[in-house]
């Protein structure tokens, strides 16, 4: 936990108030900490969070040329179809399920690259997996870096002012941060080279993979359906890129407690399960916060969860080798029919002659 504590780079606000609650900035000073963030011409270590918000403006043009230019009815379910049920269920297989939780494994590394490169290449795996651990360690507690009561742009801004790695780790702490992204095939820097970027990722190999993954995928759709189409999914893909920033907010009750008896069974935070993000991208929240190590977080009849639909085909064509399934032990725990005693009705007669 001490680690987890200290791993992440702290905002200027810092986490905590000087009475050790929630430090709650305004958004004045939550936009004002994002642009500082972000400049690289100030500070080299900030191109990761740069990169990421940029990749997000090189997307906007796209989306410009396909609602002017190209759009059609049949570009528009495109686009819904690829930002909203591709890239949701993608971004949980990936960055949250793997790259986080390692809950499941994969045979060898082809069917790691392929699943990592399925979809548009646009948040980078450090920013989301070693905070994604901060998360779970500091649910809804200081230090949470999208912690829903610091308000909607306490958590839209925090991939950039909460949720990189911290800049003056000492090499053995760097070697844990390391350990937790080595699974993922993620080339990470030296100690050496970390204290000059700040990142585990490595610039020129980041931004290399990106440039290559962008590359297949626009030739890709534009030999499947010209500009029109290519637009529309590159388009689309900035849009799922700026709506799951709002998700964290969301998924933890706006801050509140809205969570529902014999729907929201973890207790320990305020995560809640939500049917938009349940059906598009397998993500009940509440369930993962239950079982965060399950390969599959869709546990009830109507939760529907893509993403396990993918782990487990992959596991049946014996791309995955191991994943872990928590449904039984959810089932067992929340959802037993508690026995129901009847009390057996005994006639007169029988209760007089025992007194006898």
């Amino acid at each position: 936990m001490a680690f987890l504590n200290t791993v992440l780079e702290p905002p200027a606000y810092g986490w905590t108030d000087e009475l050790g609650n929630l430090s709650k900035p305004t958004n004045k000073q939550i936009v004002k900490e994002f642009f500082k963030r972000i400049n690289v011409f100030s500070d080299k270590k900030n191109w990761l969070s740069f990169l990421s918000w940029t990749l997000v403006v090189a997307l906007v043009p796209f989306l410009g040329l396909f609602i002017f230019k190209y759009f059609s009815i049949t570009g528009l379910i495109v686009a819904f179809v690829y930002s909203m049920i591709i890239m949701g269920t993608h971004g949980t297989i990936w960055h949250h399920r793997y790259c986080t939780h390692g809950a499941y494994t994969f045979k060898n590394k082809f069917w790691r690259f392929f699943t990592q490169n399925l979809t548009l290449k646009i948040i980078p795996e450090e920013i989301y997996a070693v905070s994604h651990h901060v998360h779970h360690a500091l649910s809804d507690q200081p230090g949470d870096p999208y912690n829903a009561q610091g308000g909607f742009m306490y958590c839209f801004l925090a991939d950039v002012n909460h949720q990189p790695i911290a800049r003056n780790m000492d090499e053995a702490c760097y070697k844990k941060c390391v350990n937790l992204m080595k699974h993922t095939g993620v080339t990470t820097n030296t100690y050496k080279q970390y204290q000059k970027w700040g990142t585990l990722a490595n610039p020129t190999r980041t931004i290399i993979g990106i440039i290559l993954n962008w590359g297949f995928w626009f030739t890709a759709f534009y030999l499947l359906g010209g500009p029109a189409l290519a637009c529309a999914v590159f388009g689309s893909a900035g849009i799922w890129a700026v709506g799951v920033r709002t998700f964290n907010y969301e998924g933890h009750g706006k801050g509140k407690d809205m969570r529902r008896d014999g729907i929201d069974h973890n207790r320990e935070d305020m995560s809640i399960n939500q049917l938009w993000p349940g059906y598009v991208a397998g993500e009940w929240h509440n369930n993962h916060h239950l079982y965060p190590k399950s390969a599959r977080s869709g546990f009830k009849p109507y939760q529907f969860d893509l993403a396990w639909c993918y782990i487990k085909m992959m596991s049946m064509l014996g791309a995955v080798s191991s994943y872990r399934d928590s449904k039984a032990d959810f089932l067992k725990e929340y959802c037993t029919p508690v026995p129901v005693i009847v009390p057996v009705a005994i006639p007169v007669k029988e209760i007089l002659v025992s007194a006898e």
